[in-house]
């Protein structure tokens, strides 16, 4: 059962938030440009259970019924994704009027129940047609992106307090680029580390144009967490530290300290890497922290063995293995549920970057079960809230927590098998039922407003 006790009480200006993604939920294929997903999904076997976003949870047209949620939740913030494609179809070039005009009606339906619209510009659907001109490989796509991101700003910029540029780059470059697990399947191992690094330029350039279309709160959500060797063997410390780099340090040095980690400034494609960096590292607002779950890592298995990550079996040759992590409860995902481990993150990135780490918002954390009666949800977020509230009173300064996520939706390449909702959606009728957990956070909001 979830615990009882009072969650501690958090600032009073502390920001609570629910998240999503387009992707995910929006569907309306038919009403924007193709993404990379709508041609990884068409490819059997890419999708576990067959499905695709075509129709996702209908948001599209659902949305004023999400918000209506949303309010009814209580939090003062929702974070979703503008679809890139739905806005320019093609990437570049002419503008979806018709796009834009979804993403006005959601910002004023927010505005109207008194919730803050928090828009993530990149959460993984890259416009096909750019995709199939090189994609994240090419430096070229950084500069669209930012191209992109001022359309935006220009039309909803009015009423969008906070911004965030990209979701997870380092997922997107290890599951989309480097396993191909992800959109858009690409098997690339190490040469994938383009990908991060035009993701991190794009990431630049676009906080450059919403500074110059007026923003003034802008940050990234980055997904982090612990790496924990397997053992305390020389092997096994020297694999997780350099796992602990790829997906760790790879994304945060850049941004925060303005530059790669040893050895890595190297593989990147830049004519003047220096010069990238200063872009790669203007000055952040907040910086966003999507928290899941630690990791171990130990030496690479004897050949023949294979190893897994969330679910995806890694390629032999890589010089590090995650390992299981026994002895806490696992989610229907099976990942390990150690709520202390969010503590630890935090208190170890204030203590890695000092003054340069600007404040944290937790822009995710969540979990995956079945059933609307969800007490193992109610007993997981119990658990992380109090862990980020350790963390605060060890005094890492942070804003904001956002619950991932609002609706059941299109888990990726796990298609409709897994279910992260606050609202249960049974996707052959739309449906929407929140779940106890949905009643159980808005009575937690209620006692932290009280």
């Amino acid at each position: 059962m979830a615990a009882t006790a009072a969650i501690p009480r958090f600032p009073r200006d502390f920001l609570w938030g629910v998240s999503t993604s387009a992707p995910q939920i929006e569907g309306a294929a038919d009403q924007r440009g193709p993404s990379v997903w709508d041609a990884f999904t068409a490819v059997p076997g890419n999708v576990k259970d067959g499905t695709t976003a075509a129709v996702a949870c209908d948001h599209y047209h659902r949305y004023r019924e999400d918000v209506a949620l949303v309010g009814g939740l209580g939090v003062a913030a929702y974070r979703f994704s503008v679809s890139w494609p739905r806005v320019l179809p093609t990437g570049a070039g002419a503008v979806s009027a018709a796009g834009l005009d979804f993403y006005d009606r959601l910002v004023d339906e927010l505005c109207a129940r008194g919730v803050r619209p928090v828009p993530t510009l990149f959460h993984w659907d890259t416009p096909l047609a750019l995709q199939d001109a090189g994609g994240w490989l090419r430096r070229d796509t950084a500069e669209r992106f930012a191209e992109y991101a001022a359309v935006v700003a220009a039309r909803i910029g009015d009423r969008v307090p906070k911004w965030i540029t990209l979701n997870e780059p380092a997922e997107h470059t290890l599951l989309g680029h480097a396993l191909g697990e992800h959109a858009p399947g690409e098997k690339l191992l190490f040469d994938a580390l383009p990908a991060a690094h035009h993701q991190l330029l794009a990431h630049g350039l676009a906080v450059r144009a919403l500074r110059a279309a007026g923003a003034r709160d802008i940050g990234i959500a980055n997904s982090h967490g612990p790496t924990w060797p397997a053992s305390a063997a020389e092997e096994d410390t020297a694999a997780a530290g350099f796992y602990d780099v790829l997906l760790n340090r790879l994304f945060a040095d850049p941004l925060l300290m303005g530059r790669y980690p040893e050895g890595l400034g190297e593989l990147m494609p830049a004519a003047d890497l220096e010069a990238d960096l200063k872009v790669i590292a203007e000055p952040l607002d907040w910086y966003g922290i999507n928290f899941y779950q630690p990791t171990k890592v130990g030496a690479p298995l004897p050949e023949g063995t294979a190893a897994e990550f969330a679910g995806v079996t890694l390629p032999t040759g890589l010089p590090f293995s995650p390992r299981p992590i026994e002895g806490y409860p696992v989610t229907d995902f099976g990942w390990p549920v150690v709520p202390e481990a969010l503590t630890e993150l935090l208190t170890a990135f204030r203590d890695r970057y000092g003054d340069r780490l600007p404040p944290l918002v937790i822009t995710e954390n969540g979990c995956s079960y079945e059933g609307i009666d969800d007490q193992e949800r109610i007993a997981y977020l119990d658990g992380h809230l109090r862990a980020l509230h350790r963390a605060v009173e060890a005094g890492v300064d942070v804003r904001g927590y956002f619950v991932w996520s609002l609706l059941d939706n299109f888990e990726w390449a796990e298609g409709h098998r897994r279910r992260f909702g606050l609202v249960h959606v049974d996707h052959a009728t739309q449906k929407r039922t929140p779940k106890a957990s949905y009643h159980w956070l808005r009575e937690v909001l209620r006692a932290q407003r009280a």
